[in-house]
């Protein structure tokens, strides 16, 4: 079971549908290993009158006699156990029951069932609008299986749809409570690791327990035997059929290419073919397409770019798919001294800029420049080449730009003086009348940015 980590608006969710006065229908999805299960038990210790189901990948015949016998072990009704019945003879069964308090019924890894009979989600519903509608009672719908949890239970197709009362796409933890798992590391130590596990708290705890990141990549990644070693394929074969062509995508976005003419130069196909492979790796939060956070209509832009948002995904792809036939070998020493060369400045610094931008939430929330932004990007085109930060309060016309270094020397007064020379761009595309600065930096500052930053409009981190 993986640790429980912050996770206090889906808790509030799952609450309120349970105080609802009338039955409610959740859905419950994301990809593997985020902690899906972890949340509703979190949910469930509250809750007694609860029936957990977890549903296995055998038949439906299978599936229904697991769930027949739990549900006689919940009403107590032996005769249950033994009877030849369907799916709505035991949920009839379990409605009739008498509880103190709500019913609560989850099906974790629902779409198993669905998989193994397609019409499953049709019974379901028949289910749903005879019996379980007017019961007051709670179900859960929970699955791993991102586009199979979509297509059985959200699309405009699925039988189901237009029936939740509630849907809960959950997704990594964020830096901001990573630490959660590592009593007593700063951020600055943190940041190696989270830039390998990403937000996955099962990646997390592998890792925990370690104090050098590189000992901790050697055994719990480069090692045949870890189960990181080849969890991308095990992330990726029960959703998509195509493996290969998913991962020569991934592979390219991964080693740099990142306009979607460069990813199909790279592949040597048409860009056109490669539109519905990036969605699925979109919807499965592992890519997305970026844009700059000035553009007013993303969705149009020309200037889209298309990155690996998963980190252990994208380290995984950079750093150890190219050198798997040394790894078969046994030769981890050499493929960990690669890692070692470019982790830092090709890889651990870009993640440092999305937490830092992660950041800029947190410090407008926190009311430090007496305003909320909306917007928090970064910025690339010809009017003020490449900024870090970007973050927009639209409705106030205020600007804060910002600059992430991560690197072992203090920064000095050209880092703001790059930045101020960029303001007149950057506030004629924004329509900012007020304009603010901050830098991160991971070794400090040197005396005169540090002199410098007494001033009202600059804040350094």
């Amino acid at each position: 079971m993986y640790k429980f980590v912050n996770r206090k608006a889906e808790l509030e969710t799952l609450e309120k549908q349970y105080n609802s006065d009338c039955s409610s229908l959740v859905i419950v999805y994301g990809r593997r290993r985020v902690g899906k299960t972890a949340l509703i038990t979190e949910f469930l210790k509250t809750h007694r009158d609860s029936l957990y189901f977890l549903a296995t990948e055998e038949s439906e015949l299978q599936n229904l006699n697991y769930f027949k016998a739990q549900v006689a072990d919940f009403t107590g009704n032996d005769l249950l156990r033994y009877a030849a019945v369907d799916w709505i003879a035991v949920f009839k069964a379990l409605l009739e029951h008498k509880t103190k308090t709500k019913k609560i019924i989850v099906f974790d890894e629902f779409q198993y069932i669905g998989q193994s009979n397609s019409a499953f989600p049709s019974i379901l519903q028949k289910i749903w609008d005879t019996m379980l509608k007017e019961a007051n009672i709670m179900l859960v719908l929970c699955g791993s299986l991102v586009s199979l949890m979509k297509s059985q239970t959200l699309d405009y197709g699925s039988p189901l749809y237009g029936r939740r009362t509630a849907q809960i796409k959950l997704k990594q933890i964020s830096f901001i409570h990573y630490r959660e798992f590592y009593a007593g590391k700063s951020d600055e130590e943190l940041l190696p690791f989270y830039a390998v596990t990403g937000g996955v708290p099962k990646y997390i705890e592998t890792f925990n327990g370690y104090d050098d990141i590189y000992e901790a990549i050697k055994e719990n990644v480069l090692s045949s035997q870890s189960f990181l070693y080849e969890e991308p394929y095990f992330l990726l074969q029960k959703e998509v059929s195509e493996i290969g062509s998913y991962f020569s995508l991934i592979k390219a976005i991964a080693m740099g290419n990142r306009k979607l003419s460069d990813i199909a130069g790279n592949l040597g196909v048409k860009q056109t073919g490669l539109t519905k492979y990036l969605k699925v790796l979109m919807d499965l939060d592992l890519v997305e397409r970026e844009v700059p956070v000035t553009e007013p209509a993303p969705g149009k832009s020309k200037s889209g770019l298309y990155r690996i948002t998963d980190n252990f995904i994208a380290f995984w792809f950079k750093f150890v798919y190219p050198y798997r036939a040394y790894l078969e070998k046994g030769e981890r020493e050499y493929v960990l001294a690669q890692i070692r060369k470019g982790f830092v400045q090709n890889f651990a610094s870009f993640v440092y800029e999305d937490v830092c931008r992660e950041k800029m939430w947190e410090l407008s929330a926190a009311g430090v420049w007496g305003f909320r932004v909306d917007k928090v990007g970064r910025y690339w085109g010809a009017k003020a080449g490449e900024i870090d930060i970007v973050a927009i309060d639209t409705a106030g016309k205020k600007l804060v730009l910002g600059e992430c270094k991560y690197s072992e020397s203090p920064k000095g007064l050209s880092v703001l003086h790059d930045l101020q020379a960029k303001t007149a761009a950057m506030a004629q595309l924004t329509g900012a009348t007020d304009v603010r600065y901050v830098i991160f930096g991971k070794a400090g500052y040197t005396q005169g940015l540090t002199d410098e930053a007494k001033r009202s409009d600059l804040l350094l981190f």
